[in-house]
């Protein structure tokens, strides 16, 4: 298994600053369409980074608010072909990638304005409580795969056919990568990765381009086992565990139920802090652009309840938790409350250990 190095420790670090966990945003479509965004477009929301960024900004200050410790920025679908391709220059695909990075660091500067200096707030109140006297907040610039730019469903399926190589996808996702990184996140998270091919074109790039901000790899799995693409998720995890510049590993855009056997699978071939944000359990149907119930799309049991499966998921492994397509502000603010609970329940626990049952003679 890998061995951390300054981008693990800087991970590591912030996760005992939180007290053990960090709790990650939910699904920004989604909000920017409740919010009254038309994302009906190939660029989805990295088109608001053009027609609405005060609508970016302010899901971002909602997750916040509800206790996210970590956002991600509006770049999952922004890619410099993809502007290109809608008539926007080289030069202003660039600018709208440093700004979607800019729109984020904006808002945590509103978020922790009159608490403290830099990336942390001086106290939280959670449900009137005061649980932790500093918490990271902490931006993770998005990069979504190449499937994500064709916009045709195969980030659901790790597809891209023979003439898509690792070189290929390099070529596709090398400038993106280094604007991105030069904006100036705290964190770099690799989203959706259906296939081992794309994750080994990442971590190739990571080290040619000597990205120095610590990085996350997340699949996605439609059967608990495997990523999309059919390659074991094993395979996949040990791909980010050999990468000295990734901090964390993990599984996002997957269904709840699937969640806890794949934080064990993961578990088994990476030390690495684990990052899980699955969705809500149901199927995008690429054809249609729509999410369905997962049993009537054919992808069997109904979604299990989200929220009451996080405590069992920390106690499996994993270290940062959030949601991801069709959750919001609600669920950030339950997962933060039932990481806290789980964390009380460990207390307890421990405590009732050191204090064993004492026979009475």
């Amino acid at each position: 298994m890998g061995r951390g190095d300054g981008h693990d420790d800087a991970l590591r670090r912030w996760l005992r600053e939180a007290g053990g966990w960090l709790v990650v945003d939910g699904a920004l479509g989604t909000e920017l369409e409740a919010h009254g965004a038309d994302l009906q477009d190939k660029l989805w929301s990295a088109r608001c980074l053009v027609s609405a960024p005060h609508l970016i900004r302010k899901v971002h200050l909602d997750y916040l608010d509800a206790g996210a410790n970590i956002i991600t920025t509006a770049s999952y679908q922004a890619t410099l072909q993809g502007f290109q391709s809608r008539g926007v220059s080289r030069e202003q695909g660039e600018a709208l990638l440093l700004r979607s990075v800019q729109i984020a660091q904006e808002a945590r500067a509103i978020f922790v304005e009159g608490r403290s200096k830099g990336p942390y707030s001086a106290r939280d109140e959670y449900d009137g409580v005061v649980s932790r006297a500093r918490r990271p907040v902490l931006v993770a610039a998005s990069v979504g795969s190449y499937g994500a730019y064709l916009a045709d469903g195969s980030e659901y399926t790790g597809d891209y056919g023979r003439s898509v190589t690792k070189e290929a996808l390099k070529n596709f996702h090398r400038r993106r990568l280094q604007v991105l990184a030069d904006a100036g996140p705290d964190l770099i998270a690799f989203d959706t990765i259906p296939n081992k091919l794309e994750a080994q074109a990442y971590a190739e790039l990571l080290e040619e381009n000597d990205i120095r901000i610590p990085a996350w790899f997340s699949f996605t799995s439609k059967d608990g086992a495997n990523a999309a693409s059919g390659d074991p998720v094993t395979e996949c995890a040990a791909v980010a565990d050999s990468c000295r510049r990734v901090a964390a590993v993990g599984i996002n855009c997957t269904a709840p139920r699937l969640i806890h056997g794949l934080i064990l699978s993961i578990s088994k071939v990476t030390t690495k802090p684990i990052v899980v944000y699955p969705n809500t359990g149901e199927t995008y149907v690429a054809e249609t652009k729509e999410w369905v119930d997962s049993a009537a799309a054919g992808g069997g049991a109904p979604g299990t309840d989200f929220v009451s499966c996080v405590g069992k998921w920390r106690q499996a492994g994993a270290s940062l938790v959030g949601g991801c397509c069709r959750t919001g502000p609600a669920t950030v603010r339950a997962i933060a409350r039932a990481l806290r609970e789980a964390d009380a329940a460990a207390a307890a626990e421990d405590t009732d250990d050191d204090y064993p049952a004492v026979a009475v003679l």
